[in-house]
């Protein structure tokens, strides 16, 4: 047997791409721990003054993304981009002018971290539009697993250099830092040759956002994706919104420990990005993105494990072990997921749609965030933190179990045609004597 021939490199301008698209990680996750420690550190906020914070910087997520994906479609995905870089660096650099003139308060604050979220936001349904663009539809997976290899490595490294410098040369010296990064990004986009979009019908707005949410949720692989996200987001905000009570409380551990644990999570991501492609020669593509929701359920029965494992009795693996367990897995798993469905969804959807269609996803994995931990609040007030965990481990197996019995698990590998993967939900062919219609069987196994 011949070795296998190495794959040539990705196209420059995925690499650009790809580059910017690190930059930009790196810069929003810096300004995320900037941010809340300017508004305690310099302005004296309180914990309802974060939690608003937090509000402003993912409100733009669930108003403005469907408008921002129809954008993309109508326009091209480079201007977007560009547009949206401009406006997180401006915002940036607006806090560093008002903290050098001492006139930094927290209603700016709140304003330009709402500005900066939108920009964030646009990249987010921007970049998925741009991949398909910028490589051919059997490197998509290829292409994927590099972008979700950065975004990992961002979120292990942003949060720490973000700590490190706040203690070391004051937030300014952060949002610095974070400029510098997302002028950076603008560089390499600008000298990024992205295709425009392909001349398409142009319906009123709302038409043309009927027709994308049509399609997405009309689309038997589309859909499991975007209620599977839904679903795997409510469970892992509910979770996330008791963890560091839970864990001090009932598992005995530090908030150093609690650290390591999240730190953990980042680990998992960067493990499940360069895992990728071993798995991805070993499994169907179906059965690659079934791993995120297998693995968020096998986390969630690690977590609900530490409500019977006695902290305070020598157990051969205490009850901590399994909590940095499930964070392992539960970065591990969603990484080889957003691999596998985001190079599904490229194909499947038409270029022309695929910034609406991306769209959707966003809406769906930002919207399930505040519902998640409304539901934590409502539960650990009414009946107690040990409830969240059970119920935690509920939602992922329900999660799990739909997708299961989902088209998705059965798809084999890239169509390659949109045409080709046309498994919307037909009624039979009566003429075929009640078989499903060659249209609805695209590439997903029988």
């Amino acid at each position: 047997m011949h070795p296998r021939a190495p794959r040539p490199p990705l196209p420059p301008a995925f690499t650009r791409l790809s580059w910017s698209s690190v930059l930009t990680q790196f810069a929003e996750q810096i300004a995320l721990v900037a941010v809340p420690l300017a508004a305690v550190l310099l302005l004296g906020a309180d914990a309802a003054s974060t939690a608003l914070l937090q509000v402003a910087q993912t409100l733009p997520f669930l108003l403005l993304a469907i408008p921002f994906g129809l954008l993309v479609d109508r326009s091209s995905p480079r201007r977007l981009l560009l547009l949206s870089e401009a406006l997180r660096a401006s915002t940036l650099v607006a806090v560093i002018v008002l903290l050098a003139l001492d006139a930094l308060r927290f209603e700016s604050l709140l304003a330009l971290g709402f500005a900066g979220a939108v920009g964030t936001m646009g990249i987010s349904v921007a970049v998925p539009a741009a991949v398909p663009r910028t490589v051919s539809r059997d490197r998509l997976v290829d292409a994927n697993r590099w972008l979700e290899l950065g975004r990992s490595a961002a979120f292990i490294g942003g949060p720490a250099v973000a700590g490190a410098i706040v203690s070391l040369g004051g937030a300014d010296t952060a949002f610095v830092v974070a400029s510098v990064a997302c002028l950076a990004a603008l560089v390499v986009l600008a000298r990024t040759d992205i295709p425009a979009r392909v001349a398409a019908p142009r319906m009123t707005p709302w038409r043309d956002i009927g027709e994308g949410l049509r399609f997405a949720f009309s689309h038997a692989l589309l859909r499991p994706m975007i209620v599977t996200s839904f679903v795997f987001n409510v469970g892992w905000f509910l979770l996330q919104s008791v963890f560091v009570v839970y864990a001090l409380d009932r598992l005995g551990m530090t908030p150093a420990t609690v650290g390591a644990a999240m730190a953990v999570y980042g680990g998992g991501m960067v493990i499940g990005a360069l895992l990728a492609p071993v798995l991805s020669r070993r499994f169907a593509l179906g059965a690659l993105t079934m791993l995120g929701p297998l693995g968020g359920f096998a986390a969630a029965l690690l977590m609900a494990a530490t409500l019977w494992v006695p902290v305070p009795v020598p157990v051969p693996v205490p009850a901590p072990a399994f909590a940095f367990a499930a964070y392992l897995l539960f970065g591990l798993g969603p990484v080889l997921w957003t691999i596998g469905t985001t190079s599904l969804r490229q194909a499947v959807t038409p270029v022309s749609m695929i910034g609406r269609v991306s769209s959707v996803l966003v809406v769906a994995t930002y919207g399930a965030r505040p519902v998640g931990a409304a539901l934590g609040a409502v539960v650990a007030a009414g009946v107690g933190v040990e409830a969240c965990i059970v119920l935690c481990a509920g939602v992922f197996a329900a999660q799990l179990g739909y997708v299961l019995l989902s088209a998705l698990r059965r798809v084999r590998e890239i169509p390659a045609d949109p045409a080709d993967a046309a498994v919307e939900a037909t009624p039979p062919d009566e003429s075929a004597g009640g078989r499903t219609a060659p249209s609805a069987r695209g590439s997903a196994s029988e």
